[in-house]
């Protein structure tokens, strides 16, 4: 417990250094587990079955929060562009890597193979770790957010597939049904996701239960058990547990932003984990030239080639403007799934599986620290940043057993157009009402010519059936200000 507690601070101290320096806090997070492995303090750990095993725990996990805080009216307009970098992006990205590592690289093709699909995917804790705070456009962060949620779905699969047939396991119905097979599962992953969602938001908006700390609890709780039939069912638990987190952290649930707040700590926890462990079963000695060289030449390859290449094969339907384009193919960051993924043929004893990890290793340790920090500085190169962009207010909600009403608890970041507002220029529905602002450590109730400033917080207590209308006026408001309804502000 105290080496374990020693670690979880170490890291979470680790995590400010890395934002200070543009950095993915899960690079530190692997360089911490290095240190404590063989290179550095000893410790032994070589166990690939159980790594993999806690890999696809702590991404199930990961997912989940990514879902529990993704904003489905942003991701909504993106879901389209989305799915296909997810399918067709991934599907270009394989084959032009693969094709590079057999004949350029002059690796085994079944190494090759594997190699295409384990750097397929990207990875939204390394994207929003860097974005968090940079205000780019809203379809642009959507599409990466909802493309890192998708691939890894038919990833896992594909590289499960390529690990058989690296083992000489080839599908009895050809390679046709290994597609088929793959797109049945995601299909079905997502409808099981859908529907599981669904009813997780009918039941915990019915159910009053003792304490608010339970909410978050059984929030996480039905969208990891959704992981679990999706397996069991043999569909893609992976979409199943990113689609249904979605669905449940959209869903109005009672205590929403305490629960957001719980995924992303579960999600922390998750992120830390896992990656302390890939640093414990990387062995800094075992890493060659070979390695090294393989690795950087694969991650310019995908960097320059195979991710533009997947972008416009995916973005030419949409009429993407370029700078969108080129923003999309630089932010292809790969993290954590990759690493897992390398994994999975490792633990499947796969020949020259110890060589195409350490390959990952490097090729995610390089360009992660090559792409992070150059981000925001690509962002405003290609014109996409708005320094006066608007945040969105943040907005809590609990039920009022005794009455049909809801009181909503609203905080106001800077940046939002709500600061200056009166709160008679609110215009909210009849019957809804700004009980009480808490500013500075000092509460007040205000009266119709109060002024609203940034980090006030405020209580509104609302009919239950005015809520949406509600939360729908002061995002409006947020966005363009005390006259956002005449100006389209939403829009």
């Amino acid at each position: 417990m105290l080496v374990g507690a020693v670690v979880a601070l170490v890291a979470v101290f680790a995590a400010r250094l890395g934002s200070r320096l543009g950095l993915p806090a899960l690079l530190i997070f692997l360089f911490l587990g290095m240190a404590m492995g063989n290179a550095g303090l000893g410790i032994p750990f070589s166990d690939a079955d159980l790594a993999h095993g806690l890999g696809f725990a702590a991404l199930v996990l990961i997912l989940a929060e990514g879902g529990f805080t993704t904003k489905w009216a942003n991701i909504r307009p993106a879901i389209g562009l989305a799915g296909m970098l997810a399918t067709v992006g991934i599907g270009v990205s394989i084959v032009l890597m693969a094709l590079f590592g057999h004949f350029l690289l002059h690796l085994p093709w079944p190494i090759a193979v594997l190699l295409g699909a384990v750097t397929a995917p990207t990875d939204s804790a390394a994207v929003f770790a860097v974005l968090r705070g940079v205000p780019l456009p809203t379809r642009v962060k959507a599409t990466l957010e909802a493309e890192s949620g998708l691939n890894d779905a038919p990833t896992v699969l594909l590289v499960a597939a390529a690990s058989e047939l690296a083992l000489g396991h080839a599908p009895e119905h050809g390679y046709g049904w290994v597609l088929l097979e793959v797109l049945y599962e995601l299909g079905g992953g997502i409808a099981l996701g859908l529907l599981l969602g669904a009813v997780g938001v009918w039941v915990l908006r019915r159910i009053a239960l003792p304490s608010s700390g339970l909410y978050p609890l059984a929030a996480m709780s039905w969208a990891i058990a959704t992981y679990g039939i999706g397996v069991w069912a043999h569909l893609s638990g992976f979409a199943a547990v990113y689609v249904c987190a979605v669905v449940l952290g959209n869903g109005k649930l009672p205590h929403r932003h305490a629960t957001r707040s719980f995924a992303e700590g579960i999600g922390w926890i998750a992120q830390i984990g896992l990656f302390v462990m890939l640093g414990l079963l990387a062995d800094p000695g075992r890493i060659g030239w070979r390695a090294v060289a393989t690795g950087i030449a694969a991650g310019l390859f995908l960097t320059l080639v195979a991710r533009p290449a997947s972008v416009v094969a995916s973005t030419s339907w949409f009429r993407m403007p370029w700078p969108d384009q080129a923003f999309l193919s630089w932010a292809g960051l790969r993290g954590a799934v990759p690493i897992i993924l390398a994994t999975v043929p490792l633990s499947a004893r796969v020949p020259n599986a110890d060589l195409l990890f350490d390959v990952v290793l490097v090729f995610v340790i390089v360009f992660t620290s090559l792409q992070a920090p150059t981000l925001p500085w690509v962002g405003r190169r290609l014109g996409l940043t708005d320094p006066n962009g608007a945040s969105d207010v943040d907005i809590e909600a609990a039920p009022l057993d005794k009455i049909s009403a809801d009181l909503l608890q609203i905080r106001i970041p800077e940046g939002s157009h709500l600061s200056g507002v009166r709160v008679r220029e609110l215009r909210m529905p009849r019957n809804a009402v700004v009980s009480l602002v808490i500013r500075e450590g000092n509460s007040f109730a205000p009266h119709g010519e109060s002024r609203l400033r940034s980090g006030d917080e405020l209580l509104i207590v609302t009919p239950g059936a005015l809520r949406v209308e509600v939360e729908r006026r002061l995002t409006e408001i947020g966005r363009g200000g005390r006259l956002a309804r005449w100006n389209d502000g939403l829009d």
